[in-house]
């Protein structure tokens, strides 16, 4: 996946690095060599102008390779850092491409998740790994090639200590892997039941459940809190484990040295054993090092593994709806028709059957019906926010499935029935899209005249320029109604879908609100969930739907007449009036 998603610049900055890496490698191997010339040149009695001269030379070697190597921290940190910007802007551009069906496995919290935890993992991995990668194999490659003609004991007890690093290693990644692993999915629920008690904490306080919300979030921590100690108690030995086997290992050299020297014959053969047991020994700290490096990243592995796994699962994730190609103009303007439509939501039975019905440009339809008898589903099948399991959906004439999205959401004004208002002032919420620059602030305020909002607009302390907070907390719910309604008269489209758009609006501002639609969007199609008769009664066509069938369509007064299902609903609501 980090290699896929590098770009050309990345893969330039890494090439540099390796270089660079390299050239620091070999400085450092240069040292013991040095080490080497100083103790022989002490033992045999050099001049101190020699002495110094290695010393120096050795000196310099160390503040070239540190000078180096900060360059190469900066180099691959910088690498990290674009990567992971390439992997979040893919992450959201896919998410803008996928439409509700393909993301409703994935819940709010899991997305958050994703798009910033696993991403960071990622950076962090990718941050280490890719200096350790390229700079662990080539120092204990080099430096094994450098002792390789030495002792055989020293280098049997070289090999015994790699091995028993190698096994540590194993065994403890083989039994941290299954927790690691959870840790992603435990954050989703810690991160799920966070959320959860956010956005409802006035009903939380409304029924006096905060210690049972309390009780769940602290089950969910404990989760992942035991999750991680499990984890940290298994990967705690690992270090120092290696440590010992190093400090071990650096002894026997010695002792297998010291036995040596002691057996040797002459003093010249003392002064040999000598160095090359003062250089044996630093190249083996080099290799244990390069292996002692390798140990940080694949401790870090396995989670970063996890959520490489999960990043890329929705980067590759691809929209069950298939863009149309029809970009160009068509010959009629603002009617909507469906044909023997049926649909059902994945995994369910069918919602909608048989679905007929036509509306023309500048003519208002309305949909009623009791709850869970598909309405906003209806609605929502013509932006191809859902595709139709069978029939047509025909928009201007031509149908939905051949439009480009971004050709199709031209056309259409949507409000939506969760009311969906952005941070930022009252204009940037009103004047929306990408058709914004072309209209004026009166455009906005008319919009917002329109929708019954100017009054209680004029009323905030900046006018259109007040401040609103993120999903309109700041506003009632018939105020963020009505924001939601001057946005799509804002942007003066072909067909306007209300779903369910006047529940919060008493009954004098629906009724001046439908009027001054009727009145400043007379050539827009009017699509009209509601759930109120008199939203609905003076629609061109009413539509009763009925466990996702139509059972009744005409006019309030035909319908009164020829459907039972109309006529309950008026009556419940006339009962309820007086």
């Amino acid at each position: 996946m980090i290699l896929r998603h590098l770009k050309r610049r990345e893969w330039m900055l890494f090439t540099v690095s390796v270089i660079i890496i390299v050239s620091q490698i070999y400085l450092d191997l240069k040292i013991p060599e040095y080490m080497s010339n100083i103790t022989i040149a002490i033992e045999s009695h050099e001049t101190h102008d020699v002495i110094v001269k290695y010393g120096a030379e050795m000196g310099v070697c160390a503040i070239v390779s540190l000078f180096l190597a900060i360059i190469t921290g900066i180099l691959i940190a910088n690498i990290a850092a674009s990567l992971c910007s390439t992997i979040r802007t893919k992450m959201y551009t896919k998410i803008q491409k996928c439409y509700p069906q393909d993301i409703a496995d994935m819940s709010a919290a899991t997305l958050v998740t994703r798009s910033t935890n696993d991403v960071t993992q990622v950076q962090n991995f990718v941050s280490r790994a890719l200096l350790i990668v390229v700079r662990s194999p080539i120092l204990a490659i080099w430096a094994i090639l450098k002792i390789s003609g030495s002792n055989w004991q020293w280098t049997l007890s070289t090999i015994i200590g790699v091995l028993l690093l190698v096994i540590v290693i194993g065994l403890v990644m083989w039994v941290v892997m299954k927790y690691v692993t959870k840790v992603p999915w435990l954050t989703d629920e810690l991160n799920s039941s966070t959320r959860e008690n956010l956005m409802g904490i006035r009903v939380i306080r409304a029924y006096n459940a905060e210690k049972f919300q309390e009780n769940k979030f602290s089950n969910s921590s404990e989760k992942l809190l035991y999750n991680n100690l499990k984890s940290n108690r298994y990967m705690s030995p690992l270090s120092p484990i290696s440590t010992a086997i190093t400090n071990f290992l650096i002894l026997s050299i010695y002792i297998i040295g010291a036995n040596l020297i002691i057996s040797a014959g002459t003093e010249d053969m003392k002064l040999v054993l000598f160095s090359d047991m003062i250089v044996f020994s630093s190249y083996v700290l080099q290799v244990l090092s390069a292996f002692m490096l390798l140990t940080g990243i694949i401790r870090q592995y396995p989670r970063s593994r996890v959520s490489s796994k999960r990043v890329e699962e929705l980067i590759r994730m691809e929209p069950s709806i298939t863009e149309g190609t029809f970009d160009g103009d068509t010959e009629e303007t603002g009617t909507v028709e469906f044909r023997d439509v049926s649909f059902a939501y994945p995994g369910s039975s069918e919602l909608l059957h048989d679905i007929s019905f036509k509306v023309n440009s500048g003519e208002t339809i309305a949909i009623i019906g009791s709850s869970g008898s598909g309405k906003t589903t209806l609605v929502n099948l013509i932006p191809r926010f859902y595709e139709a399991n069978a029939g047509e959906i025909i928009v201007d004439g031509v149908n939905v499935k051949e439009y480009t999205r971004r050709n199709l959401n031209s056309k259409i004004g949507f409000i939506s029935q969760n009311n969906i208002i952005f941070s930022g002032t009252v204009e940037y919420n009103v004047n929306y899209g990408e058709t914004s620059k072309f209209r004026t602030r009166e455009d906005v305020m008319n919009a917002l005249r329109i929708a019954q909002a100017d009054s209680f607009v004029n009323a905030l302390p900046k006018g259109m320029d007040t401040e609103i907070s993120q999903y309109g907390k700041n506003l009632s719910g018939g105020q963020k109604q009505r924001i939601s309604i001057a946005r799509a008269v804002c942007k003066n489209p072909e067909i306007m879908i209300f779903d369910d758009s006047f529940s919060a609006l008493d009954l004098k501002t629906d009724s001046l609100l439908r009027s001054e639609l009727r009145k400043n969007c007379k050539d827009a199609t009017k699509i009209i969930v509601a759930q109120r008769i008199s939203t609905v009664m003076e629609a061109n066509l009413i539509i009763v739907l009925d466990k996702g069938g139509i059972v009744g369509k005409g006019t309030h007064d035909e319908l009164l007449e020829n459907c039972q299902i109309y006529r309950d609903i008026a009556v419940s609501q006339m009962m309820v009036i007086e």
